[in-house]
């Protein structure tokens, strides 16, 4: 079940919120339609409730409100405009890698594609789906948790009749397996069809709450359209057999020739007609849409039903069980539920606007209303007459301090961000491998690398190390160490521009253990690109100019730790500066500004006389510790040390260890507030 209790966006500057004070229930097991027009303020309401944006007001959901629940994926399953993910993203891979995000086995992807009805699609693009086929998928990645509840913003919007019909399919079919279906829509027709209880919105505010069947008969009457070309004659006989009859039966001619007859069948009608030989040139049963107002405007009836009927008492349709059914004085209806069309379950006063020919009108008693006894359609006194006859209790002066009075404002709603993934390692490496951007580039990389490396070998002034890694003395960094940083900027950078990790909840969050999965993955894609780098570039040097250009250096290991340090460092570089400043150029800039702005700093920074240094470092190390190092590690370190103390190496330190406290401060700070 939903509860949905005083729902209140915040105003925009001198504007009215778009929502105010919405309030209403969403049953389990039910399909519930959120009804209103264009900027009525549905999306409002369905953001306040999943809180994705700021405002008053709390919504339960099985009695809990959303950021209470462990997993939300897997409570309430959510569709909201189009599906959040790469155009050149498959739609299979789409959902498996949300089914790492959501901790559910991978193949539930394939499931829900059977579900949906779209597996002969899962190795499409999703840039090249249809709008039809986006909801489709829309609706699997909400299903894809198996949530209790679903809660879906416009589903069927652009969708044709069929495609339409099949949706609505789906949804009756999760309620009746005990689920709780929320929909929003703007077209009555499609909420009475569809929903077991109908929620109207209008202004921002609530100004009905109906089951199916009053919605039907009070904003969707069911009507019999008449062609005839004698509709006059046929309305007055119409008329009065519901008069006799003691039947609801309403008379509107539209034009010269067509009725519009509500509250009857095409059997009466037809009936009618053939007892008096009137000729009907068409007869058929229509849904139509009454509007804001329930009663159909009374300057449209014929003047032949006013002579008729001049002065027919206007009855009240009494239910018996609204008597029963009648809310407690506490429950007082707001300003907009009173200026709301009244309900057939409601005595209707003409107002002072009306025509005098409006009480043409026939409302009778119900078939199921007690018609021998006045009692049963006898109004019930007022809510200010019935609290004066209740017994007063006399109060009891206790001596204690008085509560403090209640705020009338509903809690402020706080927008919490996306929990991390649950396999944040195995959603990441999807998200990597997903896509053909990270192979292009690794591609560009090796084929630039190869490139250079032959134009350096070319001129015979590089030393060997720098032939490997195509690194010439003119460039700041490398092609390798420069495509490392862009495949770690398209980490997070990708991600906030289509972020499929979490399109119900808002933005990607920014939490340790995805950065963890991040970087863990970006260095070893790092760590394979500078291989593959070395090694095409080895294979080539010794195809064009011999084996005096490939020889293994003696210091290879120092060189190699260098090497790799480098390539994972930009790489690293690359996803933090694109979670902190969520942009893709941003992290290629933190890459680039390391050697070209960075570095030239540390080297004014270290320049002049130094009176003590740092060697023998490792031995006193060894001394100090209480195991033996193993077999050369003293070198090992001693190659760490002076590639850290080189200006490139405390550069990249520099920027790291700034970037990672820019990432735990953009982190930790919305936990503070």
């Amino acid at each position: 079940m939903i509860q949905a209790f005083g729902l209140t966006s915040n105003p925009r500057q001198e504007l009215p919120p778009a929502v105010d004070d919405v309030s209403f229930e969403a049953p389990t097991g039910r399909v519930t339609a959120l009804l209103g027009a264009r900027a009525s303020g549905k999306t409002t309401a369905v953001r306040l409730m999943l809180e994705l944006q700021q405002g008053r007001g709390i919504t339960h959901f099985r009695g809990r409100p959303l950021h209470r629940i462990p997993h939300p994926s897997r409570e309430v399953g959510v569709l909201l405009g189009e599906v959040q993910g790469h155009p050149s993203r498959t739609v299979r891979g789409q959902l498996r890698m949300l089914c790492a995000a959501a901790g559910v086995p991978v193949q539930r992807a394939d499931e829900v594609l059977e579900v949906v009805g779209i597996v002969s699609l899962r190795e499409q693009r999703l840039g090249t789906l249809s709008r039809g086929m986006d909801r489709r998928l829309g609706l699997a990645c909400a299903l894809l948790a198996d949530p209790h509840t679903l809660v879906l913003d416009g589903p069927a919007g652009g969708l044709s009749a069929r495609e339409g019909k099949w949706l609505h399919g789906i949804l009756r079919a999760h309620a009746s397996l005990g689920g709780t279906v929320l929909f929003t829509t703007d077209d009555a027709k499609e909420a009475a069809r569809t929903a077991d209880r109908v929620v109207t919105l209008e202004a921002g505010r609530v100004i009905a709450d109906q089951g199916v069947a009053d919605f039907s008969r009070t904003r969707l009457r069911p009507r019999v359209a008449v062609r005839s070309p004698h509709a006059a004659r046929l309305g007055v006989l119409l008329a009065r057999e519901a008069r006799a009859t003691q039947r609801s039966v309403e008379v509107v001619n539209e034009d010269g020739n067509r009725l519009s007859v509500y509250g009857s069948n095409c059997a009466d009608v037809g009936e009618t007609a053939f007892r008096h030989s009137i000729l009907v040139h068409q007869l058929a049963d229509e849904v139509g849409d009454a509007g804001p107002a329930v009663s159909v405007p009374a300057r449209a009836r014929t003047e032949e039903v006013r002579e008729v009927e001049p002065a027919a008492p206007q009855m009240a349709v009494v239910d018996a069980s609204s008597v029963a059914d009648e809310p407690p004085p506490a429950m007082e209806p707001s300003e907009e539920e009173a200026a709301a069309p009244m309900a057939p379950t409601q005595a209707h006063a003409p107002s002072a606007q009306e025509p005098p020919h409006s009480t043409g009108t026939f409302v009778v008693l119900r078939a199921d209303a007690d018609l021998g006894g006045a009692s049963s359609a006898a109004p019930a006194p007022p809510r200010d007459e019935r609290a004066a006859q209740a017994p007063r209790t006399p109060s009891i002066p206790v001596p204690a301090r008085p509560p403090a009075p209640l705020s009338p404002l509903p809690p402020p709603i706080t927008i919490h961000p996306a929990p991390s993934p649950l396999r944040p390692l195995r959603y990441e490496v999807r998200r990597a491998t997903g896509i053909a951007t990270g192979y292009l580039t690794a591609a560009a990389v090796l084929v630039a690398s190869a490139i250079v490396a032959v134009l350096l070998a070319r001129t015979g002034q590089s030393p060997q190390a720098h032939l490997l890694a195509a690194w010439p003395q003119g460039l700041p960094l490398p092609p390798a160490a420069l495509g490392a940083g862009l495949l770690g900027a398209f980490a997070f950078g990708d991600e906030f521009r289509h972020p499929a990790l979490a399109a119900d909840r808002g933005t990607v969050p920014r939490r340790l253990g995805l950065l963890c999965a991040k970087l863990v993955v970006a260095a070893a894609v790092a760590v394979s690109l500078a291989f593959l780098v070395v090694a095409s570039d080895a294979v080539l040097l010794h195809l064009v100019y011999g084996e005096e250009l490939t020889e293994v250096p003696a210091d290879w290991l120092s060189t190699s730790a260098s090497w790799l340090a480098l390539v994972v460092g930009c790489a690293w570089a690359g996803v933090l500066a694109a979670g902190v400043f969520r942009s893709t150029t941003a992290g290629l800039a933190a890459v680039l500004a390391v050697p070209v702005l960075v570095v030239p700093l540390v080297q004014k920074a270290l320049e002049g006389p130094s009176v003590r240094t740092a060697a023998g470092l490792p031995s006193r190390l060894r001394d100090l510790a209480l195991v033996h190092w193993p077999f050369g590690a003293e070198r090992v370190l001693a190659a760490g040390l002076r590639m850290i103390a080189q200006p490139v190496g405390s550069a990249l330190m520099l920027s790291l260890t700034a970037l990672l406290c820019a990432y735990l401060l953009t982190v930790l700070r919305p936990r503070a507030r």
